[in-house]
């Protein structure tokens, strides 16, 4: 049986998110001060556990909402702290996201998003955006607020560090894994260079037969590690992607104007089940080990989110996630990357993370930065787009 984080309701979680996006809509709408503000700043998830045979997304809000303006990093703050060429490259590559239900104002949240930062006009319009469900139709699911945050945060991410990328948008009809799966494929079919997975859940005996929806040739795949610190999910752990861990991104007086180190809530570790890849050499795991790469992903360090027409602040290993799919779409090399492998020959166009922990663990750097190759920033941060 498949072992899935602890089971809970998904509506009650829905409508408490919801209602939370309510309140805060009236209240900037009203100019008025939001009775869910708190004096301290939250960090809450926005998808709960789930029950079995589920996935959860893997974002994470910081404080409320705002209708004034951005806080979290824009996209001229992610390109220089990875030294990205995002207004030259990436013509001709489309960035898929996969997530679950629809997220009705995706496409204008975006033109807004683009709009504020100055990146060209994305739009089903100009052929720039598609949007499609799980089999490539346009009869969409019903919408879920958690999840429509969660898109618009992998939009905005593919935006951010790719302006020039085309996006696919391919929503599942729900959250059980077997929808995103489908619509796994589907982005595959439709012709993404990269695909963007944020969301995930426990490890189970069977995932080796479902990697096959992740064994794309040709196509760069990347999802999240998860937000719990030590542990392993599922498909971080499939040997047929990259898996993305996270950092905690600040600007410091270095010649590169940053510095990064180990995000305490980032997934890392040994898989219980996937064998592990050629490319793969540690030695403290005799199976697939997780991560291969990191990016951003502290919420105290987050990124800026447009969604339902307010400015949020959001962190998460679903913002590394779509960060390194839009950076693999920026080198283009993606028809010819063979599953994760890439970056472990091209180390020198990363940014090594080295300090920095997210647990407790033996052998110690599968939970812990270092020199090299360790467990929650994989190999390390894009530094260019030699590395991908």
């Amino acid at each position: 049986m498949k072992s899935r984080l602890p089971a809970r309701s998904r509506m009650p979680l829905c409508a408490t998110f919801f209602c939370l996006v309510l309140a805060l809509a009236l209240a900037a709408n009203l100019g008025g001060a939001s009775s869910a503000r708190a004096t301290g700043v939250s960090i809450r998830p926005v998808c709960g556990a789930v029950p079995l045979g589920h996935v959860r997304c893997f974002s994470l809000v910081k404080g409320n909402a705002a209708a004034s303006g951005p806080s979290g990093y824009g996209p001229a703050d992610l390109q220089s702290a990875y030294k990205l060429p995002s207004a030259t490259a990436g013509s001709g590559q489309t960035v898929a996201i996969v997530d679950a239900f629809d997220d009705p104002t995706a496409e204008s949240d975006l033109a807004q998003y683009r709009s504020f930062y100055g990146l060209p006009a994305c739009t089903t319009a100009n052929g720039c955006f598609r949007k499609v469900n799980q089999t490539g139709g346009t009869i969409y699911p019903a919408p879920s607020p958690d999840w429509d945050l969660e898109i618009s945060l992998d939009l905005d991410m593919a935006s951010a560090i790719c302006p020039n990328c085309h996006i696919l948008l391919v929503e599942s009809n729900t959250n059980l894994d077997t929808d995103l799966y489908t619509a796994e494929d589907t982005a595959a079919r439709l012709g993404a260079s990269t695909i963007s997975n944020s969301w995930g859940g426990g490890e189970y005996s069977g995932q080796t037969s479902d990697d096959a929806h992740f064994n794309h040739p040709g196509v760069a795949i990347t999802a999240s590690s998860g937000d719990s610190g030590y542990g392993v999910s599922y498909p971080a752990a499939s040997r047929y992607l990259t898996a993305v861990g996270g950092t905690s991104l600040t600007r410091d007086s270095s010649s590169r104007g940053w510095s990064e180190t180990v995000w305490s809530g980032a997934g890392s570790g040994c898989s219980a089940y996937d064998a592990k890849p050629s490319w793969q050499t540690d030695t403290g795991c005799a199976r697939r080990t997780v991560a291969d790469v990191s990016a951003v992903a502290d919420p105290n360090t987050g990124v800026a989110v447009l969604y339902a027409g307010l400015w949020w602040t959001v962190g998460g290993t679903s913002v590394s996630s779509p960060i390194i799919a839009s950076v693999y779409a920026l080198a283009g090399n993606a028809s010819t990357v063979n599953a994760g492998s890439y970056p472990y020959s091209h180390t020198a166009g990363l940014f090594d993370v080295t300090s920095g922990s997210n647990g407790s663990c033996s052998p110690s750097y599968l939970c812990h930065g270092q020199t090299g190759y360790d467990g929650p920033t994989g190999l390390g941060t894009p530094n260019g787009v030699s590395g991908f």
